[in-house]
């Protein structure tokens, strides 16, 4: 299966893997799976630091070159075509980056990883809940 993991499910699953569901955490560290990670998680990750609400023990560059070591992950494009989808999915709110995931995910034809409730019922797109 190839897997886009939403921002939370990629942080949960370098720091906090005690937050990942059982076959969300068995997934993620199957080989018969691609892990896929979207720039667009990464843009949030860098806000949700510079916000306060993600602490970290280093500087955010740092931390996510550590993370890349630690954890590759094939990187999905941002291209005009998941831009324009990006406007166009049916999904019940504007929050860009959601938005971005989700059409990053028809587009490539990936399933995403997520615990956004928004998301999770979207019949647009493969999509997979962390119960």
């Amino acid at each position: 299966m190839n897997l886009l993991l939403d921002t939370h499910i990629w942080i949960w699953s370098l720091s906090d893997v005690e937050r990942l569901g059982k076959r969300t955490a068995s997934l993620l560290r199957s080989q018969k799976n691609e892990l896929w990670l979207s720039p667009i998680s990464v843009w949030e990750f860098l806000i949700l630091v510079q916000k306060g609400r993600l602490t970290l023990e280093m500087e955010p560059r740092v931390w996510l070159k550590e993370a890349m070591l630690k954890a590759p992950m094939k990187e999905a494009p941002l291209s005009y075509e998941i831009a324009m989808e990006s406007r166009w999915i049916d999904l019940p709110h504007q929050d860009p980056a959601d938005r971005f995931l989700a059409a990053t995910a028809k587009i490539l034809q990936l399933t995403l990883v997520t615990t956004d409730e928004r998301l999770l019922h979207s019949k647009d797109f493969s999509v997979l809940g962390n119960p």
